[in-house]
């Protein structure tokens, strides 16, 4: 079987960074992790090409070649996805589906007639999909009733990847996560009992990658690594001898929730191990807001001291945060600018919240008459609530864009970068200098050049680029590199802002005609009849 693997198209994004990642001539954040998963457990008799859509366009060669269409993505991927599925069609070719999208909304994929739905965890499902073509079945759906294990997952076939694209390398050291936050569709695909590989074969897929001649920055794209604390102490300290043997090849990056910082051992592990940032659900500074949506894990201890804790550990932090909370009050979006600014949080993902399929927060709607029909949560940062909120969706709105624009503001975002990282205390490393895997090249130089251009000469931000710049030399010295790295991130926003405002206000303009004014919101006599369990 010659089988076609194609990712699909993101739209532009939070995390798309285009104007960042040219400065380093990369094309894409993060290459398509799934689809090389996939790849590796299918039968390996077969011959694969991938094609990740965000890289380049698909070749006629390609489409000629191929006997076998596989698709996988996201939500937010759903478009262009769609598009494929067609176009394939149009080529005479059988096309397979799978991914947290095809999972989610399957009869999307059923509606532009996919042939095959590979749904939940392909560890499970893959094997069926197998039988099937061996059986010469021309169509079907398949499903898992279970959880796998993931000890038996194989070594994902990077060898596929264009690795000169990609600014990050992916692997996946567990699935799940043991909290309950009503919008997150993670435990709706994965559960919420954490399932770990072992160490020998997560160390087995970093190896691999040092083979293939990566160098630089892996993540770890766990949605809470630490979920399960226990087996994630075993990996680390498996994985800081392994590192330290190599030389520190690579550096890493993954998610956590934030009672990360009341575990000072795991904090040391990681920062061992050579991990350099972590993403956190903040979601809202609002205590009412967090318990509505029971993200009670953040309500247990102060989110600010716990940020300053991790940075000062040497940890980067990036934080998601969401506006439009059931009960939330007015200023929300103001609140949250505060917080990101008293924190010193760099890189902030905001967005407007939205619910997603199949999940508790979507089921609560459905059941209350609030979801708008025709209008899927996307995820992105562009998109309108796709409910009906409990105060009026434009004063939301305003304030989401308003915040936004804010937090980006170059030359507040350069400040609070600054500032985040001259609290931190970088440890000298326990063996193992680390010289020989980052060497400067000229791209690196050509970046730092043109940043220094358009920041410190072109821009209004010049006086602070320099100032802060020389600060951080004089001051922390050990921090300079991940500095600049990280001011190099105003390139995206600096255009992305301006494409929040635009989209979300072009969108609240025909919402606003769509739907009369009686129904933007959820009256607060209505708000208090909803069950205690959700108010």
């Amino acid at each position: 079987m010659r089988v076609l693997l194609i990712y699909p198209l993101f739209p532009k994004s939070f995390w798309s960074f285009e104007k960042t990642l040219s400065l380093v001539d990369k094309k894409a954040l993060l290459p398509p992790l799934g689809l090389v998963t996939v790849a590796a457990i299918l039968p390996q008799e077969w011959e694969f090409r991938l094609i990740d859509r965000n890289i380049e366009a698909v070749p006629e060669s390609d489409w000629d070649w191929a006997e076998l269409v596989i698709l996988s993505g996201m939500i937010v991927q759903k478009e262009d996805m769609l598009c494929l599925v067609e176009e394939s069609h149009r080529r005479g070719k059988k096309v397979a589906v799978g991914g947290p999208f095809a999972t989610s909304v399957p009869e999307d994929l059923q509606a532009v007639g996919a042939d095959y739905l590979i749904l939940d965890e392909g560890e499970l499902t893959l094997p069926m999909f197998i039988e099937a073509i061996e059986r010469g079945e021309e169509r079907g759906v398949f499903r898992a009733t279970e959880k796998p294990s993931v000890t038996e997952t194989p070594v994902p076939r990077y060898d596929l990847l264009k690795f000169s694209a990609y600014d990050n390398m992916s692997v996946q050291f567990s699935r799940g996560c043991p909290f309950q936050c009503e919008f997150c569709d993670i435990i709706v695909l994965y559960g919420r009992k954490p399932r770990t590989k072992t160490p020998e074969q997560l160390i087995g897929e970093l190896e691999r990658l040092y083979e293939l001649g990566w160098r630089g920055s892996v993540f770890m794209v766990d949605d809470n690594f630490i979920g399960n604390k226990r087996n994630v102490k075993l990996l680390l300290a498996e994985l800081r001898h392994w590192i330290a043997e190599k030389d520190y090849p690579f550096n890493f990056a993954t998610e956590a929730s934030v009672d990360l910082a009341q575990d000072e051992e795991l904090m040391d592990l990681m920062i061992e191990c050579n991990f350099t940032s972590v993403f956190l659900g903040i979601e809202t500074p609002d205590e009412d807001s967090l318990k509505v949506t029971k993200k009670f894990q953040n309500t247990r201890d102060s989110l600010s001291e716990s940020i300053d804790t991790m940075a000062e550990k040497g940890l980067r932090i990036m934080a998601g945060f969401i506006i439009g909370f059931d009960g939330e009050k007015s200023g929300a979006g103001d609140r949250i600018t505060r917080f990101v600014e008293k924190t010193n949080i760099p890189i902030a993902l905001f967005s407007m919240l939205q619910a997603l399929p199949n999940t508790a927060l979507w089921h609560r709607l459905e059941k209350e008459g609030r979801l708008i029909k025709g209008q899927e949560g996307t995820g992105n940062q562009t998109s309108l609530m796709n409910y009906v909120p409990t105060r009026p969706i434009e004063e939301i709105a305003h304030e989401y864009v308003e915040a936004f624009c804010n937090i980006y503001d170059p030359q507040k975002y350069l400040d609070r970068t600054f500032r985040h990282f001259m609290s931190m205390n970088i440890r000298p490393r326990k063996g193992g200098s680390g010289t020989k895997s980052f060497k400067l090249s000229w791209i690196d130089i050509r970046a730092v050049s043109t940043l220094a251009w358009r920041q410190g000469v072109v821009r209004k931000t010049r006086w602070k680029f320099w100032i802060n710049l020389f600060r951080i030399i004089q001051k922390n010295p050990k921090v300079v590199t991940r500095y600049l790295i990280a001011t190099a991130f105003i390139e995206h926003f600096l255009e992305y802002r301006q494409i929040v405002r635009d989209q979300i206000e072009s969108q609240l303009a025909v919402h606003l005609s769509n739907y009369p004014k009686a129904i933007h919101r959820v009256e607060n006599s209505q708000f208090d009849k909803i069950p205690a369990r959700t108010a």
